[in-house]
């Protein structure tokens, strides 16, 4: 059951991870997406889908400002690098084990 306390105490979670990835602005969304199946745009599409289905919507680019601290042109350009070969590479892997898998 979810109640007040249950959804602030998610709420401050939420907000902790996101000044976590704010803060390390090394680890690229590859590495993410590499590790642990998820990165900075899918938060941000996951926000924007939850404030469309409250009625709330916000949109894609107003939920990326909110996960990334800044308009995501701008994180890009500061802190994107370009994916390694050897990223590139464990990327195609865990996509191959996802379809395996039936993801």
């Amino acid at each position: 059951m979810i109640n007040k306390n249950t959804t602030e105490i998610e709420a401050a979670s939420f907000r902790a991870l996101l000044e976590h990835l704010q803060s390390h602005t090394e680890v690229q969304n590859i590495d993410l997406m590499i590790l642990a199946g998820f990165c900075r745009n899918c938060l941000a599409k996951w926000y924007s889908a939850a404030s469309d289905e409250r009625g709330e919507p916000l949109g894609y680019a107003a939920a990326q400002e909110i996960v990334y601290g800044m308009p995501y042109a701008e994180w890009k350009a500061l802190y994107q690098r370009e994916a390694t070969p050897e990223q590139l590479a464990a990327m195609e892997q865990r996509l191959a084990a996802e379809k395996k898998e039936g993801h």
